[in-house]
């Protein structure tokens, strides 16, 4: 399996700002020395060289994430990185994509109406969600006067799938599995096992003593799986000011990995205002924590836009 973040942002899109470069390009003028400075080799190796808060970016859209496995296209959540997907160049031959909802908040389908495919009378789309109605739910935000351009017009053709947590399904020949998770409104984690390797989706979701039971469901979702990415927005003290709003606070994420033997951790859902600085830092406190507090050796990442895993 490939996976790939084509969104990695929570609650609400985020661009870069006028001050946040202006901040990066202070920041690489304060490091640069003359010697760096004194040809074109020198001066890209210097910039190669940036850590990679200043040189790139976390990225900014709403959640979006790719799995791609032969010929099989599984996309998660219609967050606003879905519109960049819908005009990679590398979409699948047989124009068929597999969407799962991991809940239906704004930041999580904002981007649907802007996926290109959606509009190609060749393209199939299926859909899939635990929740009935989830047809009648994407088509609201398509109504006069929030978008010019009716659901019931879309030229490709659409299959909507209800699914059942804690029951396993296929999509071709990847084994599918969601559990409900603890968020307002509720949201779905999702497993996908295909040559014994196990990836795990898990946004949206404020832990609980409740998610580190050991039931039929969440050993079929997270158990010893090769990689999860989990939402994980906040520090400590904000998650203490924000408790029931639905989202998990790094050090909770690092608990939970290691707790359900998970290999890496990509650290998701970032908080809209934190900058690519604070994220940084943010994974550095986690690599640290896990070492030092839980003395583990569970991989952890940032999640970046762009970003592939290969599995």
């Amino acid at each position: 399996m490939k996976i790939q973040f084509w969104g990695v942002r929570g609650s609400l899109p985020t661009p870069i700002t006028p001050q946040q470069i202006q901040s990066k390009i202070m920041a690489a003028i304060q490091r640069a020395t003359p010697e760096d400075l004194q040809s074109e080799d020198s001066r890209a190796k210097f910039v190669s060289n940036l850590p990679s808060w200043i040189f790139g970016t976390t990225g900014g859209n709403t959640p979006c994430v790719e799995i791609k496995s032969d010929n099989t296209e599984i996309i998660l959540d219609a967050g606003t990185g879905i519109r960049l997907l819908g005009k990679s160049q590398e979409l699948p031959e047989n124009n068929k994509y597999n969407l799962l909802f991991s809940h239906f908040h704004w930041d999580h389908i904002q981007g649907l109406p802007f996926f290109d495919p959606i509009y190609n009378p060749d393209t199939t789309i299926n859909f899939f969600s635990p929740v009935e109605n989830s047809k009648e739910i994407l088509k609201e935000q398509m109504k006069h006067p929030y978008y010019p351009v009716p659901f019931n017009t879309l030229k490709s053709t659409l299959n909507f799938n209800k699914i059942i947590p804690g029951e396993y399904f296929y999509i071709d020949n990847i084994k599918v599995c969601c559990c409900k998770m603890s968020h307002p409104g509720c949201s779905y984690s999702y497993t996908f096992i295909k040559d014994n390797k196990k990836f795990v989706y898990a946004t949206d979701v404020e832990l609980k003593s409740s998610d580190f039971s050991k039931t039929p469901e969440t050993e079929m979702v997270f158990k010893d799986a090769d990689c999860i990415v989990l939402d994980s927005q906040y520090t400590v003290e904000e998650a203490s000011r924000k408790q029931n709003w639905g989202h998990s606070a790094f050090c909770y994420a690092v608990d939970f990995a290691i707790h359900w033997g998970i290999k890496k951790l990509y650290l998701f859902h970032h908080e809209p205002t934190y900058d690519d600085k604070k994220l940084n830092s943010i994974l550095q406190a986690a690599r640290w924590y896990a070492q030092y507090i839980e003395h583990s050796d569970v991989e952890i990442y940032l999640a970046k836009e762009s970003q592939e895993i290969i599995l």
